[in-house]
């Protein structure tokens, strides 16, 4: 069970990285309308696409998740602080879907920081 629970902690996170995916990359007018307003068209788009991206690779690498769900929980910050302070949380009359899975996504890339907690012990102090 324990290996079930890991990798859909870890799926779920990228699958809804990844279908966010198309519309950033195929310049969907719904994804310009939030990068203008956020004043970052459009290399805040394809920016934090390709950081999605490369989390929701590194998330689906078990050896590599660590560092996609750093990558993820970075990305997902900047996200919900956007989705509050800037955007907001129903943006373009979305019923709050976006902000929900910017929620989804960090939490669960923090259930998989914490599954891979060991891994901050490998990091060492200097001398």
């Amino acid at each position: 069970m324990k290996k079930v629970y890991y990798w859909l902690i870890r799926i779920v996170p990228a699958v809804i990285m990844l279908q966010t995916l198309f519309f950033k990359f195929t310049a969907a007018p719904e994804s310009i309308a939030l990068f203008t307003k956020l004043g970052v068209e459009p290399y805040g788009r394809i920016g934090s696409g390709v950081i999605e991206l490369l989390a929701a690779i590194l998330l689906l690498i078990p050896s590599k998740s660590f560092y996609g769900a750093i990558l993820g929980i970075g990305t997902m910050i900047s996200a919900i602080l956007s989705h509050l302070f800037i955007i907001g949380i129903n943006f373009n009359n979305d019923g709050g879907a976006l902000f929900t899975l910017a929620l989804v996504t960090f939490v669960c890339c923090v259930f998989v920081l914490f599954e891979e907690r060991n891994k901050f012990s490998t990091f060492k102090k200097p001398n």
